[in-house]
């Protein structure tokens, strides 16, 4: 399978990846509170994602969502470290 070349990912869709991912977190932890606005946010933080501009200027949609699905655990990792 060939490597596809992909431009670097935006900082801020790394970060709002990563914020969705602390958020679904915070959803699917056992009776979490604010069950209403975490849903809320989740719900934001995918619409964000989707309508980012990045989108419109890559042609490797799906292998740019998967690098940036990785970063973003990445960063929730580095970010759970501290």
């Amino acid at each position: 399978m060939e490597r596809v070349d992909l431009p670097d990912l935006p900082d801020d869709l790394v970060c709002l990846q990563a914020a969705w991912y602390r958020t679904y977190d915070a959803l699917a932890a056992p009776r979490p509170a604010r069950t209403t606005a975490l849903r809320r946010r989740l719900y934001a933080l995918s619409v964000r994602l989707r309508r980012h501009p990045y989108w419109t200027r890559t042609a490797a949609v799906p292998a740019a969502r998967a690098e940036l699905r990785r970063q973003a655990r990445q960063l929730r990792t580095l970010e759970s470290a501290r």
